[in-house]
């Protein structure tokens, strides 16, 4: 017990209560109060102590004095004596229990504790304190609208949402243009999932009146709601309002990106950039964005900015990976991620869920560039170190090895993996999708599609479950169904680029089933909603030059798309293809032997490689590019290749043959 309270309570123990002395007691609060302002001139805890005694002193010559047994526990909290605050504030509520100075003094450091204690039991505890001590604040002064809204913040902590809705209206209602209010009753909307009634809230808000920081919230509304051009109209809003707000400016320029719109998204960042150099976080972004518009180099210099700032960060490492493999530089590329691995290895491989998610993501970025370069058993090797993390990512090994497999057509080694992943995972949805891919390998399609509806779950999950079911009737070449499979998977979607993805994918099928005009409006459709949408570019631009149509502007397109992904053998091949069309043949062997040395399975770059040199009159090569073509066909399924294409390059060997034949 402090000094000073110890002689007050000597006192009235004796019976001989102390003569109150407002002389004494205003001398000794003087005193008090000089050594306070000590204290928050130089922070020296001797003051502290001589501030509280003469507190003491000034509170036994006036000891029923409310406003000193107030100072004096006001003191305590500023000091840091919380417990001896609290012990001074409760002493004067139950003196008092209308004090409302003592009452919002314990508000306020419970409100503090709150904010050090970790989610659990103590934070409840320490909450519903709080809560008591501001619903007795309310009472005491009803008419005060910052009362009512903290009382509502609290609820909503407590998740006592009817309670707060009701002190939120009540603050609106006292003050109608109160944007704490206003937001915070909107924030509640959304906490409930009632996204309506948020919007409906702000926007009864005159414009006149809205600032940005309830533009802001109404941006957040639509997000939620995945409404991006509403969204971005109210980001817009709080940024012409508020210049120096970071927080809309990077709010805004994510939902640019959200609505394909990648320029303005790109301007944005750069503007929060130029505001905080330091913000590693949006030069990634901005690095991700040039990357995503071809413009490699800009992307790398980025990405070294975010790297000054966050040396460690694993994403900033996957993503220059990801450069380097684009450009070409696949030993760079290896070299990063190697390092990246040996970094965070952990020998006795005791990895937690998320360091396994990123080492897996790590090696099928490795498998992937170890592919690219035609090492398919390094590849396979970095795959089978998924598998061997074990938990979650155990199962995304194996489907990376069968997909491998499947690709390099060794469908018993497909057929074996599968075989033992299913016995170890057989309800993981992923791995069913896989194999039931590889039955139709098998030539057992109705196997496969009975596969692959036995996921279906009726719910947001199917999404990928009938973009994969797309895939296997486009196989089958069961297009009415393919269709509609598409359709359903575009109901599970809202992304715009999902959409276009949807619309893509439609697309490809119009032209596997030879409607080249419907397969021409619906690519030139994803085109006007994104220009630089590369496979769209390549897939267009190559079924233009395969007809003899547009040559020029095919030429572009495919240009367009290799300028985004520069090491694309199919954008290479579709590049040499084009320009072999237009007459010129030397681009057109550069461009198509490119894109053999990565892919050299691939029948139809083969098939080309083998029309091009029978047009320069190099038979024999002519010969053995269309042996490789055939020979790859027929190792396919027949569902993955056009059969007309078979016989043409077949017949075409032979008359090939036939004249080799005669030359000797």
């Amino acid at each position: 017990m402090p000094e000073g309270k110890q002689a007050a309570a000597q006192g009235q123990s004796t019976g001989t209560p102390k003569k109150v002395d407002h002389a004494a007691s205003y001398y000794h609060y003087s005193l008090a109060h000089m050594y306070e302002e000590m204290v928050n001139m130089y922070g020296r805890s001797e003051y502290v102590n001589k501030a509280i005694e003469e507190y003491h002193l000034a509170i036994e010559n006036d000891p029923s004095s409310e406003f000193l047994n107030a100072g004096l526990a006001e003191l305590y909290a500023r000091t840091g004596r919380i417990r001896d605050a609290v012990t001074e504030a409760q002493d004067i509520i139950k003196r008092d229990p209308n004090n409302l100075e003592a009452r919002q003094l314990l508000g306020r450091i419970y409100l503090r504790s709150l904010g050090d204690t970790q989610a659990g039991s103590q934070s409840q505890e320490v909450l519903k304190l709080a809560i008591d001590q501001y619903e007795a604040i309310v009472k005491i002064e009803p008419g005060n609208a910052d009362n009512h809204l903290l009382l509502g913040r609290l609820y909503s902590l407590s998740k006592e949402f009817l309670k707060a809705e009701t002190e939120f209206k009540t603050a609106v209602k006292m003050e109608p243009n109160s944007e704490d209010a206003i937001s915070s009753l909107a924030v509640l909307y959304n906490e409930e999932g009632d996204n309506q009634k948020a919007i409906a809230t702000l926007n009864a808000v005159p414009e006149a009146a809205r600032t940005a920081k309830l533009y802001f919230v109404l941006g957040n509304t639509y997000d939620q709601q995945k409404d991006y051009k509403n969204a971005i109209a109210a980001y817009r809003e709080a940024v012409k309002l508020d210049h120096e707000n970071l927080d809309a400016m990077r709010s805004l320029a994510q939902d640019l990106i959200n609505d394909n719109q990648i320029d303005a998204a790109l301007n944005q960042y750069l503007a929060v950039e130029e505001a905080d150099p330091q913000d590693a976080q949006t030069a990634l972004k901005i690095s991700q964005l040039y990357r995503r518009n071809g413009k490699l180099e800009p992307a790398l210099e980025q990405l070294k900015k975010a790297e000054a700032v966050v040396p460690d960060s694993l994403e900033i490492a996957y993503d220059e990976a990801t450069i380097l493999d684009q450009q070409g530089k696949y030993d760079e590329a290896v070299d990063a991620l190697q390092k990246t691995l040996t970094r965070t290895a952990k020998a006795d491989n005791s990895y937690n869920a998320g360091d396994r998610a990123n080492r897996a993501t790590f090696l099928e970025k490795l498998g992937s560039i170890y592919y690219e370069q035609n090492k398919v058993q390094q590849a396979l090797e970095a795959y089978r170190k998924i598998v061997a993390l074990g938990g979650d990512e155990e199962p995304r090994g194996y489907q990376m090895l069968i997909e491998t497999y499947r690709d390099q057509k060794q469908w018993a080694e497909a057929s074996r993996v599968g075989q033992e992943a299913a016995t170890k995972f057989p309800q993981d949805k992923g791995l069913k999708l896989t194999m039931a891919n590889h039955l139709i390998d098998q030539n057992q399609g109705e196997k496969a599609i009975a596969a692959a509806r036995s996921v279906l779950k009726g719910n947001a999950d199917d999404r990928d479950t009938y973009l994969a079911l797309f895939q296997m009737y486009s196989r089958l070449k069961r297009w009415s169904e393919a269709e509609d499979a598409l359709t359903q998977a575009s109901k599970l979607m809202s992304r715009p680029e999902e959409k276009l993805e949807v619309q893509f994918l439609l697309g490809s099928m119009y032209e596997k089933e030879k409607k080249y005009d419907q397969a021409e409006e619906t690519f030139r459709q994803v085109l006007q909603q994104d220009p630089a949408h590369g496979r769209t570019l390549n897939y267009l631009g190559y079924m233009l030059a395969d007809h003899n149509s547009h040559l020029e502007e095919a030429l572009e397109m495919i240009k367009k798309a290799l300028a985004l992904e520069p090491q694309n053998a199919a954008y290479l091949d579709s590049l040499g293809w084009a320009y072999y069309k237009l007459g010129n043949l030397d681009l057109a062997e550069e461009n198509l032997r490119k894109a053999a040395d990565k892919t050299p399975n691939d029948a139809t770059i083969q098939d080309h490689l083998g029309e091009l040199y029978a047009r320069t009159g190099r038979l024999k090569l002519a010969a053995a590019h269309w042996e490789r073509a055939v020979a790859e066909w027929n190792k396919s399924m027949p569902g993955d290749f056009d059969q007309q294409d078979l016989a043409r390059v077949q017949k075409k060997l032979e008359s090939t043959k036939i004249k080799l034949a005669q030359q000797h």
